[in-house]
């Protein structure tokens, strides 16, 4: 379910998270908290609005079904006192049709001014007019970088700009909660810029959530929320774990295993700050947590990026465990089912930078040389330097590899887990995050180096079976 501050985001109204369900209103008109404020009472909300602090706090939960009931009134957007001046005035909310309110209201937060707008009341595209003053193509870019690759413009007679959105309107929400982690000091940094910017948000998001072993409702609910757009199917397993799957282009490709673990070894302090010097973050009291939402944050990252283009053909199954931390409980539990079929695995869990585990210790092989190679190749070619296979510890990988599966686990950037010190490299975190979309980029070779380590193991049997 959509918290408030997702609904407001999604429908319109600039307004400030303060946390448990508090909002700073300074940054809203008053017509536009006016309009609010009926939209409350009519879904019978119990809230407090303390005027002169501009301070709201909702007591009352609520479905974006039963938000929109109320907001999504006969005529909404039609008829006259459509007027405003771009770039002066805020547009009225009211006045908006309901579906792309919360795209005009971000983009002219961000400097893109509308004069027009249509959410295409489900019988045409939705559109935009932007003013002639509008970066066009600066726009086009940041809606790219959101992975809306659909989008088309042309410039009209009068020098204004119409923008084709061509989704359905309950993607023109999410595409509206997009553009409201875009800001406005990004507009000008480009697509690689805005595209790590965002994926160090999520980042940070997933390292103020609590989780600890045993105790992973809060970031298992944050993770389903989060995943689900961008998967077929997702469930929740009887240990605990998130199961999901994606099949991309038809299914015809390899099944590939990514997975990342929930879990913290300790509680995240509540009251702690991130300590960011530059790329390396760090937490003013108790542990980061980076172990293992960095991982997340790359399965996340990874996830969204499937979605929204065309680079990978098969099938993609997620895992998100509980309780590794605890001796890969969570993974042990995971049912045969799920994994019968998977060709290999991509888990994110190890300290540093640059490493692609591919044994446990050196006597508990996790894959086949060839399948570490594959990766030290494609990191080369990606100018991702610094990758090499290498031993390291125990992780969810040992229980993919007892599985048949060609298992590696990739570093995700952090140091000094389970203590105080922990620190996390972000640039190295979202450098992992490139290497494992590089790896399904190149779904067609990955399918070939594992048809010939499926081949090898048949000719080492025959061999020894004639033996």
């Amino acid at each position: 379910m959509k918290n408030w501050n997702q609904l407001f985001v999604r429908h319109g109204w600039l307004i400030e998270d303060k946390g448990e369900n508090t909002f700073d209103c300074s940054k809203e008109t008053d017509v536009n908290l006016t309009f609010l404020m009926e939209c409350l009472n009519k879904a019978k909300v119990d809230y407090r609005y303390i005027a002169p602090l501009k301070e709201l706090t909702i007591f009352t939960e609520i479905t974006e079904e039963e938000w929109l009931k109320i907001l999504n009134f006969n005529h909404r957007g039609r008829g006259g006192h459509l007027w405003f001046r771009p770039g002066q005035d805020q547009p009225k909310v009211r006045e908006l049709d309901t579906f792309i309110c919360g795209i005009v209201r971000q983009l002219n937060r961000l400097g893109f001014y509308t004069t027009g707008s249509c959410d295409g009341h489900e019988r045409r595209p939705a559109h935009l007019i932007l003013t002639d003053k509008c970066q066009i193509e600066t726009l086009v870019e940041i809606l790219h970088t959101l992975g809306q690759k659909q989008v088309s413009w042309r410039e009209n007679r009068n020098g204004s700009y119409h923008l084709r959105l061509p989704f359905k309107r309950k993607q023109l929400l999410y595409l509206a909660e997009q553009l409201s982690s875009v800001e406005e000091e990004w507009v000008e940094e480009g697509y690689d810029f805005i595209k790590e910017k965002l994926f160090q948000q999520q980042l940070e998001q997933l390292l103020s959530i609590p989780g600890e072993s045993g105790n992973e409702e809060p970031i298992r609910k944050h993770v389903l929320e989060k995943l689900s757009p961008f998967v077929d199917f997702i469930t929740v397993d009887q240990a605990g774990n998130i199961l999901a799957e994606k099949t991309y282009k038809g299914g015809y490709g390899p099944t590939i295993l990514l997975n990342a673990h929930l879990d913290t070894v300790y509680e995240i302090e509540k009251d702690r700050e991130i300590i960011k010097e530059g790329n390396l973050w760090s937490s003013s009291k108790g542990i980061l947590g980076a172990d293992d939402r960095a991982g997340v944050a790359v399965l996340l990252h990874v996830a969204e990026f499937l979605h929204f283009t065309n680079s990978f053909r098969g099938k993609v199954k997620f895992i998100f465990t509980v309780e590794e931390e605890c001796g890969l409980v969570g993974a042990s539990k995971v049912h045969d089912y799920f994994l019968w079929g998977t060709d290999a695995a991509i888990v994110v869990d190890r300290r540093g930078t640059g490493d692609i585990v591919t044994s446990c210790g050196g006597y508990i092989p996790f894959c086949n040389v060839s399948y570490g190679e594959f990766f030290e190749k494609l990191a080369e070619e990606a100018e991702l330097n610094g990758w090499a296979t290498t031993i390291g510890g125990s992780s969810d990988t040992r229980i993919w590899a007892e599985h048949g599966i060609q298992s590696v686990n990739l570093s995700a950037g952090y140091n000094h887990e389970h203590t105080e010190r922990e620190v996390l490299d972000v640039a190295s975190c979202y450098e992992t995050a490139k290497l494992v979309k590089a790896v399904l980029g190149k779904g067609n070779e990955l399918k070939r180096v594992l048809r010939d380590i499926r081949r090898g193991k048949q000719v080492e049997e025959v061999t020894g079976t004639l033996l």
